[in-house]
């Protein structure tokens, strides 16, 4: 179990991870926890050397954690878990992971395996969401200290602050050979986006394939009224929305504008976006 002591808040995050790990011990599990330092890119190394022989990989902390373990595993084919510490936790919400530590570590030791098709933004894997807009520039602008200290109450704040400073996006979207102009995008692999809320509702983790989501329109009324949409559960049925499907697309700008990926900046434009070349093995609950 690889653990991002900065997910979350700290008390609570331990407390719950407590009760799993004794709950999987309950169920005749071997447990081996491995924290991650500080440092960038500790929990992505961790993934990496973990040695062979385990029957899974638990990574506990938040969407960021999940791929960053997701990256370290490099596509090999072993089995990986969650347990939600996180901010929004987005993939826990996506496939409906039970909150109860019993039934978790239950899933974890019985519980069935299933592909799933990351995304990849350059040569990084994605699991969720990549995005690159208003919202991957609220993400820029967050400390990972606001984030544990207020959990999702940090993207409310930064939304806000971004509405005061909001220079045009132009963005060119090249998918599947066709052209798009948009204000922002959504490479969605889930139906879910920063938590409960639904943008691509035929988005699938099981198929090989992307659910672009492209906004039209841009400034600041555009940002309160996507945001008013996404909090009412309704921005599939806007009529500045086009929602595409697709193998692979690159993403152009008129600015170098900071690109996310499961809610952690992972470069800036221009980018590419594309389908992982083998699936992986998440353990998730059936149906």
């Amino acid at each position: 179990m690889i653990v991002n002591p900065a997910a979350g808040r700290a008390r609570s995050s331990e407390r719950r991870l407590g009760r799993f790990v004794a709950a999987l011990e309950r169920q005749g599990c071997t447990v081996v926890l491995r924290r991650a330092g500080p440092s960038p890119g500790q929990v992505e190394r961790l993934a990496g050397q973990a040695e062979p022989g385990f029957d899974a990989i638990v990574a506990a902390g938040g969407d960021g954690t999940i791929s960053a373990v997701v990256n370290g595993l490099g596509g090999r084919a072993v089995p990986f878990g969650v347990l939600p510490l996180g901010s929004a936790n987005v993939l826990a919400r996506e496939i409906r992971l039970p909150r109860a530590p019993e039934a978790l570590a239950s899933l974890i030791t019985t519980g069935p395996v299933s592909p799933i098709w990351p995304g990849r933004v350059g040569e990084r894997a994605f699991v969720m969401m990549a995005s690159a807009g208003f919202d991957s520039e609220i993400v820029a602008a967050l400390s990972p200290e606001l984030k544990r200290r207020v959990g999702r109450l940090a993207f409310a704040w930064g939304f806000l602050v971004r509405l005061w400073h909001c220079p045009a996006c132009e963005l060119t979207v090249r998918a599947d050979g066709v052209e798009y102009r948009a204000a922002a995008v959504v490479a969605a692999k889930g139906r879910h986006y920063a938590g409960p809320f639904v943008v691509a509702p035929g988005a699938d983790l099981a198929e090989p394939v992307l659910e672009l989501v492209l906004l039209d329109r841009r400034g600041r009324w555009a940002m309160l009224r996507y945001a008013t949409a996404l909090f009412l559960g309704r921005v599939p049925r806007l009529g500045d929305i086009a929602i595409v499907r697709a193998r692979q697309a690159s993403v152009a700008g008129n600015r170098a504008l900071p690109v996310q990926a499961d809610g952690e900046i992972v470069g800036e434009l221009p980018i590419t976006l594309a389908v992982a070349d083998r699936p992986l093995l998440l353990i998730r609950p059936a149906g």
